[in-house]
């Protein structure tokens, strides 16, 4: 194998699991399923299908990039465990990626990217201002969105991204929350523990 960058980028941070591996400046192997439960037994597995695609082992990686969301609270904390696990493991960085870099080399002149949300809300991050969660119609009335990528290509771009920063990254990924989580602990009253 050619002494280039080897960059594994994926993502779950939706209803779906997907990959994609960079040889230098080419994407040489992307796999995408649209799953709405599973990504935590589906991604290991489709990650060494990808590999294998491209023609490359776990060993042969310079990095891994990995989508943080904004997205699905279970979704993000499974990529971003596995990416910092195989990190450690390997010896090599993981770079987190927000949806909003992986997006905004698509963007058309004049749109914000946006990632939709419950209830009708979106993500969005505007030009020189901070990430943030509102409704749909908000978003809309503050510039066109760009919503319109598969997860193939999310992949795809988190591996450029990360390929781009990971001689520089010094921290772990961290899941990028926006919103509280919609689940929230029990109001039963704790179990009374007997002594044996």
């Amino acid at each position: 194998m050619p002494s280039d960058t080897v960059i594994l980028g994926f993502d779950t941070s939706a209803a779906h699991c997907a990959a994609a591996l960079l040889r230098g400046e080419e994407i040489v192997a992307a796999r995408a399923e649209d799953m709405g439960r599973g990504q935590a037994e589906r991604l290991v597995p489709l990650l060494e299908e990808t590999l294998a695609g491209g023609g490359a082992v776990w060993a042969d990686l310079s990095a891994i990039g990995v989508g943080v969301g904004p997205g699905n609270f279970t979704g993000i904390r499974i990529a971003v465990s596995a990416a910092r696990g195989l990190a450690l493991g390997l010896g090599i960085p993981a770079v987190g990626v927000d949806g909003f870099a992986a997006r905004r080399p698509f963007c058309p002149a004049g749109t914000i990217p946006a990632i939709s949300a419950p209830r009708d809300q979106v993500f969005i991050c505007p030009p020189n201002d901070v990430p943030r969660l509102m409704p749909r119609i908000e978003a809309e009335a503050l510039s066109p969105l760009y919503e319109d990528i598969s997860p193939a290509l999310l992949a795809q771009a988190i591996a450029r991204q990360a390929a781009a920063r990971w001689r520089e990254t010094t921290e772990p990924p961290a899941p990028l929350y926006l919103r509280p989580a919609d689940a929230a602990p029990s109001r039963d009253l704790p179990p009374i523990l007997l002594d044996p």
